[in-house]
């Protein structure tokens, strides 16, 4: 029999609101979420800091917030901004202090770093982050050697209209099926993910967070990730970790 898979089910944006906290624990709890990127800067993170702690859900990473975009009159334009991402230094400053807000909040170091809406793809933030997930000995999302990112599960387009296929059980399973055809064995998988329970989030992607959940605790799920190949996993449990970027 070969080797199974470790899926990682890693779902952004805990901490952003209390019932987008609520949701993703449900589905940590009664589905298939292993890990979750925590928002250090709004005011409902370190109630959400202490809910995930006494849930017993400890693989937390990083999720950097630089900023927010929507797509609005057929380009992507900035709503939100929390640092100019083109200042490296302002950066750099900022992904110090929200990593000295998560080891306030939760005790310790984070166990990955990725972005909210993938800005650190870019640089300087690529960069800034590639070291900054060195120093720690995590893994950066998109960068890291062991894990492959998964983040076709979206009831979105890459303009911001409803695809609302992408998020059935049969869609994520043919999803994760491919990832794995296409994958190399010794990599492990992350899944994207942003379950959650806030009708009112302000966001562009919000209604679909309900519907995320609700696949995502399919109890058809557990069985078909098992006939793939596929093991739920951490990114803690991957054992010693890899530099964000750069093979150990």
């Amino acid at each position: 029999m070969a080797a199974r898979r470790t899926l990682i089910v890693n779902a952004d944006d805990l901490g952003c609101t209390a019932a987008t906290t609520a949701g993703i624990l449900h589905a940590h709890a009664h589905g298939i979420v292993t890990s979750a990127s925590f928002m250090v800067r709004p005011a409902a993170a370190r109630d959400a800091a202490c809910r995930a702690a006494a849930a017993g859900f400890t693989d937390l990473g990083l999720h950097l917030d630089l900023g927010e975009w929507a797509y609005r009159d057929g380009a992507w334009r900035q709503i939100a901004r929390v640092v100019d991402t083109a200042d490296a230094a302002a950066v750099a400053a900022e992904c110090r202090s929200q990593l000295e807000t998560f080891r306030d909040l939760v005790g310790r170091d984070p166990t990955h770093l990725d972005s909210h809406q993938h800005v650190h793809r870019d640089e300087p933030v690529r960069r800034i982050t590639i070291d900054l997930a060195a120093e720690l000995g995590v893994p950066l999302r998109h960068f890291a050697a062991d894990v492959a990112h998964c983040g076709g599960f979206y009831g979105q387009t890459g303009r911001g209209e409803p695809a609302p296929g992408q998020l059935t059980v049969a869609a994520l399973v043919a999803l994760l099926r491919d990832e794995v055809a296409k994958t190399d064995a010794a990599v492990a998988i992350e899944l994207g993910c942003h379950p959650g329970w806030d009708a009112d989030l302000d966001t562009m992607y919000r209604a679909e967070r309900r519907t995320e959940v609700e696949v995502l605790c399919d109890p058809a799920l557990r069985t078909a990730l098992a006939d793939i190949g596929l093991e739920l996993g951490t990114f803690a449990g991957l054992g010693v970790m890899r530099t964000g970027g750069r093979p150990a």
